[in-house]
């Protein structure tokens, strides 16, 4: 039976001690039979608390003037998420009708599918 790669440093040198697998060259330890969360992950939530991702469609919970412009996003736009950012702004969307621009989670919606 061959081992993983340690998932820190790749090292091919990982060693079994009872559940555990040990990487000797970092010293990282870790279960093999638990699933892995990525602590690096970017976890954004609507204005309702689900989480959103790429390619997801939203909707405005609300009015939004268009900073520089006199435009005004009116509520129920509809927009795709394109990327998650992290910032203040953490959506990058294209919006029907208004292009490609950066939101904020706490305004929008997730779409019903």
């Amino acid at each position: 039976m061959s081992l993983p790669n340690c998932p820190k440093c790749h090292s091919e040198y990982v060693y079994e001690d009872q559940a555990m697998l040990i990487c000797p060259e970092c010293a990282y330890e870790w279960n093999p039979h638990e699933v892995e969360v990525d602590e690096d992950a970017l976890i954004i939530k609507d204005a309702t608390g689900k989480q959103l991702h790429e390619g997801d469609k939203v909707t405005l919970a609300k009015d939004l003037k268009v900073k520089g412009s006199s435009q005004v996003l009116k509520i129920g736009t509809k927009a795709t998420i394109k990327r998650l950012v992290d910032g203040d702004h953490d959506i990058d969307c294209k919006v029907d009708g208004a292009g490609d621009m950066m939101l904020k989670s706490q305004f929008v919606k997730k779409a019903s599918a």
